[in-house]
């Protein structure tokens, strides 16, 4: 005969280490929540720069087909030449007519070139519009630069009234180091117009009493 069978004691470890398990859990998600809280603050303060930090980084790069700038040209220094086409746009509500002087020219490596767009309002009021630009194959973004060009200006026109814009460019004589640009004899120099966000300029003339 067996004798009797000691008591089996609770075992108490299997509550308490799920118990902890869910503390630690809970601050683990405190930790979390609070990180995610910053990083929306953050992106939400970022933001507001977003988009002349995304132009001054376009200019200095060159990245997505935008040009670079730069104060003179080297020079010729290549015989290989290039067609450039002109491009021009307008975004809905604006109202303008926007054209290039030529569509296309032929251009030396390292050459100052100059061309002209011409805006008018076709509108019957004021109104500012700003122009955006892009160069496509993206590839010869870093490659053309400006010396002078009216994007990111703001034009105030009348109603009928016109202005020409220049454009001073070359290209640079880097490009025939890069293995990309073989093979590529025409690049596109596009500009779009958008009405500007900020219209008090224009208000502002179209409230003026006229000069007789």
């Amino acid at each position: 005969m067996t004798g009797p069978t000691a008591p089996i004691e609770p075992d108490t470890s299997s509550t308490e280490t799920p118990q902890v398990g869910r503390r630690d859990m809970r601050r683990s998600n405190r930790r979390v929540a609070l990180a995610l809280g910053g990083l929306v603050a953050g992106m939400v303060g970022v933001s507001y720069a977003a988009v002349p930090l995304y132009e001054i980084f376009c200019a200095v790069t060159g990245f997505g087909g935008t040009t670079r700038q730069a104060d003179a040209a080297p020079g010729a220094t290549e015989e290989r030449e290039f067609t450039i086409r002109f491009d021009s746009n307008v975004a809905d509500g604006l109202g303008w007519e926007f054209v290039p002087a030529v569509r296309k020219t032929t251009v030396q490596m390292g050459v100052e070139n100059l061309a002209f767009y011409r805006a008018t309002n076709d509108g019957d009021k004021p109104i500012v519009g700003t122009a955006a630009f892009n160069v496509t194959p993206h590839k010869a973004g870093p490659y053309f630069m400006k010396i002078e060009c009216f994007c990111f200006t703001e034009q105030v026109l009348m109603p009928g009234q016109s202005v020409d814009m220049p454009v001073q460019f070359f290209l640079d004589p880097e490009l025939m180091n890069d293995p990309k640009m073989d093979g590529v004899t025409t690049v596109t120099l596009s500009y779009t117009f958008y009405p500007a966000d900020d219209q008090s300029k224009a208000q502002q003339l179209a409230l003026a009493p006229s000069v007789r």
